[in-house]
């Protein structure tokens, strides 16, 4: 049972999801943008920005559409990330999430936002805008 009705917004614009070699420096060009998000690990750097912004020698997917989930979520509540994914993981719908401090974002391949919107409603969680 889903705990947690979340209400939750489209990011402006569509994004790419990249992948850089491990010891690549952050490129200015991931660095722009209404949403943007760089994680590195040992293994590689993955940068989220909008599509028009990624060079075209980059490994990358594109055409993916944002939600944001509106929080802040203090870090002691649990589920929060659970409860909007597991109604897209039911309906087979592919995400890529980011968190920040205060929330999470949840992308989902442009091909599937109708799904997953569907999902969401029906979860009891609530679009603005």
């Amino acid at each position: 049972m889903n705990r947690h009705k979340l209400r939750f917004s489209r990011v402006p614009g569509c994004f790419a999801i990249c992948r850089l070699a491990a010891d690549s420096p952050v490129p200015d060009w991931a660095l722009r943008g209404a949403f943007f998000s760089v994680t590195g690990s040992p293994d590689e750097v993955s940068i989220v920005c909008p599509v028009d912004r990624v060079p075209a020698e980059i490994r990358h997917e594109t055409r993916w559409a944002c939600f944001k989930l509106e929080g802040p979520f203090p870090f002691s509540e649990t589920g929060i990330l659970l409860s909007f994914v597991q109604p897209l993981s039911d309906r087979a719908v592919p995400i890529f999430a980011v968190s920040t401090f205060d929330t999470d974002y949840v992308l989902v391949e442009e091909a599937w936002v109708e799904r997953a919107l569907a999902a969401l409603r029906d979860a009891g969680h609530v679009a603005l805008g």
